[in-house]
């Protein structure tokens, strides 16, 4: 980290032990501060000065526990090259294009189109021409991996902003994401995604709400098995020295995500930052929107085999799991079994959270116990609707008992999901794309399973310890 950086404690980290211990990130954490430490986050703010102060701001951020203090970090003014990689969306080219124009911070920024094999290229080239930008053409589609590597290759700036050709960005999106470039271990920064233009219809209301391109509100660092495990490659901001030969050509799908793992992997820091926005054309149709999520599903098997257990479709506790199976048994046995299950995780976990010479946090522990089980009951509900669906149905056309909680499970997870969008999608359109899209993502997910010949892809993984 350079002299001058800034990082501030994410809003809700909790802090224990008279100030001496930040509970928080993602997966939850406890960090135990040293005195110095305790001292320099007074006010949940840390300047950086010298190479301990650096090192502790690398510790926060890595855990997601304090984020980059944007106001505080000035525009690096770091030469950036747009490429968008692109097939058969002229127009798309020409709304993007007239929108870097406009923007003062992109205005006059090399633009390199790489046409994947349009069919008609004239058209495109002539769009490009107009706006000043270099066309790379390749006469045979060769993938969108493909088509941004020859892109990254091409330009010679240190920085190089991906942009599909159906996005849209939001004026003043890059100063924002370059701030975060200051970083030297920072390798690739994602701005939000979100809807372009105003909703018309039920799939645009919902696909505003939740679409799978937007990763929230929260700015987060970006590794797997955490809130934010990955970011898409719709929009991007990447040190181009860091990537290397960039994404793997031979993947269709899933090449952003693979990216992002591999740059994790090799030491390189990822965020995600919400406070730079790109719009994106969602699908317009149903058939588009599905066909879409099912291929989204089949990119697991390919990651399974490059990136093991990052990929598990589910991340419970067996703590958890075993006091969640106790519970539903529908015993009383059951029950009393489950309370001693969560009786012996607390006690567990006290041990592990108590400092030296202090009394065991009884009940910090128990309730991260509670909450990490109503996570896990959520976690499994939401794989028997989306990732194993297949299963959940055979086991409800054998048991009544099962097709009833499996009902119960839909109406609930779709309640659940719609309540914070409840102002402006209806419950039932939310509550029947929400399933629908989940039967896609699933199928998507076997079939890649199936053709791949593992399970992998569907295999659940133990968290980390807290």
């Amino acid at each position: 980290m350079p002299d001058g950086w800034t990082v501030r404690l994410d809003p809700g980290v909790r802090r224990r032990d008279g100030g001496t211990a930040l509970l928080g990130g993602s997966p939850l954490r406890l960090l135990r501060l040293r005195p110095r430490a305790t001292e320099l986050l007074r006010d949940d703010r840390l300047l950086v000065t010298d190479p301990a102060t650096a090192a502790l701001a690398g510790r926060l951020l890595d855990t997601g526990v304090a984020h980059p203090d944007l106001g505080a970090l000035p525009d690096p003014g770091t030469a950036v090259t747009v490429v968008v990689p692109v097939r058969d969306r002229t127009a798309g080219v020409a709304r993007l294009l007239a929108a870097l124009r406009a923007d003062p911070g992109t205005a006059g920024v090399p633009v390199l189109v790489v046409d994947d094999g349009s069919a008609d290229a004239g058209g495109l080239a002539a769009v490009a021409t107009a706006s000043d930008a270099r066309v790379l053409r390749s006469d045979v589609s060769r993938g969108p991996a493909a088509a941004r590597n020859t892109g990254l290759r091409a330009a010679d700036t240190p920085l190089v902003a991906f942009l599909d050709s159906d996005c849209v960005p939001r004026p003043g999106w890059l100063p924002v994401l370059r701030r975060h470039l200051a970083d030297p271990r920072l390798a690739v920064v994602a701005p939000r995604v979100v809807a372009l233009g105003t909703p018309t219809g039920r799939l645009a209301a919902y696909e505003t709400a939740v679409s799978a391109l937007d990763m929230g509100a929260a700015a987060a660092s970006v590794r797997p098995l955490t809130a934010v495990s990955y970011v898409p490659s719709a929009a991007l901001l990447v040190r181009r020295d860091a990537l290397g030969d960039g994404f793997d050509e031979s993947m269709r799908v899933a090449e952003d995500v693979d990216l992002v793992w591999r740059l994790h992997a090799a030491g390189w820091r990822v965020r995600y930052e919400p406070a730079a926005e790109v719009a994106h054309e969602h699908p317009t149709t149903v058939t588009s929107w599905l066909r879409r999520r099912a291929f989204y599903g089949t990119g697991a098997a390919l990651l399974a085999q490059r990136h093991g257990a990052a990929v598990a479709p589910v991340v419970v506790s067996p703590w958890s799991v075993a006091a969640l199976g106790l519970a539903v048994s529908g015993r009383p046995a059951g029950r009393l079994g489950a309370a001693g299950v969560l009786a012996v995780a607390t006690a567990r976990l006290a041990r592990r959270l108590t400092p030296p010479g202090a009394r065991p946090p009884v009940a910090l522990a128990g309730g991260l116990v509670l909450r990490g089980t109503a996570t896990a009951g959520r976690t499994l509900t939401r794989a028997a609707l989306r990732h194993h669906w297949p299963l959940a149905v055979a086991a409800a056309v054998l048991s009544p008992r099962a097709r009833a909680g499996l009902a119960v499970a839909a109406v609930a997870d779709g309640l659940a999901a719609w309540w914070p969008h409840r102002r402006t999608v209806g419950l039932a359109p939310f509550v029947a794309a929400r399933r629908a899209e989940d039967l896609a993502y699933g199928a998507g997910l076997w079939t890649g399973a199936v053709r791949a010949r593992s399970p992998r892809a569907l295999l659940p993984a133990s968290p980390p310890p807290l």
